[in-house]
């Protein structure tokens, strides 16, 4: 039901920033501005909006991460295809999480049950290799920024459950640092129980909700690079 909902925010919001980006296009004003540049403006504009208002409505933290910063236009899909490779890599070398491609940025996912055993904090042992793999994949392509998302179930009091997201997406940053990523490219949010992506009620739905999302999205200089690209 959260998918549907987002989807369909995603297509109607589209559709309205699409209609407003072709006025702009067709109004003489614009004649000036090559195409590459009326996308990632039209891009850059709306991104940050869009992005908000579906974090917001959606109760989608990491998608509005990946939104709030697309470019669009061709340079969005410069970025997009550099994503596209980074993604393909982590399928293969990260088996623990689940990657998808969003946009122009990828959502790595983890069951907290991978990487945290019950009400703790602590890395697994086993889920070193996981995160050494995906750490090897992030050196690999260091035009990127981080974010790092954790979520519990319902389970327990809101405040415990907030702290518990926080200590947990913690626990990712400072493993991944310790494992040659830069500090400055990596941060943090956790979001307690307030982001389910499945029924509570459930014990199924209640092991989905409880999880660390990785969002990669391209850097300022990955960003400059597309805009280049795109001219």
């Amino acid at each position: 039901m959260l998918n549907k909902r987002t989807n369909s925010l995603k297509s109607k919001i589209a559709l309205y920033f699409f209609t407003i980006g072709a006025l702009c296009i067709l109004n003489a004003g614009c004649h000036s501005v090559n195409k590459t540049q009326r996308g990632a403006a039209i891009g850059a504009g709306t991104g940050g909006i869009v992005g908000a208002f579906i974090g917001k409505s959606a109760g989608n933290t990491a998608l509005g991460a990946i939104i709030g910063g697309a470019l669009g236009g061709t340079a969005g899909a410069f970025i997009g295809h550099t994503m596209d490779k980074q993604a393909a890599e982590i399928k293969q070398t990260v088996p623990g999480a689940t990657v998808t491609r969003e946009g122009e940025g990828i959502i790595v996912k983890f069951d907290s049950g991978i990487l945290f055993d019950v009400d703790k904090a602590d890395l697994k042992p086993e889920a070193q290799t996981n995160l050494q793999n995906l750490a090897a994949s992030l050196q690999k392509n260091p035009l990127t920024n981080i974010l790092i998302i954790g979520h519990t179930d319902n389970s327990g009091a809101e405040p415990y459950n907030m702290d518990l997201s926080v200590r947990r997406a913690g626990s990712v940053k400072s493993y991944l640092n310790s494992d040659g990523i830069d500090t400055l490219r990596l941060s943090t949010q956790g979001k307690g129980d307030t982001e389910p992506i499945a029924d509570n009620s459930t014990i199924t739905g209640r092991s989905q909700n409880r999880r660390v999302e990785i969002v990669i999205v391209a850097n300022d200089r990955l960003k400059s690079q597309a805009m280049q690209a795109g001219k």
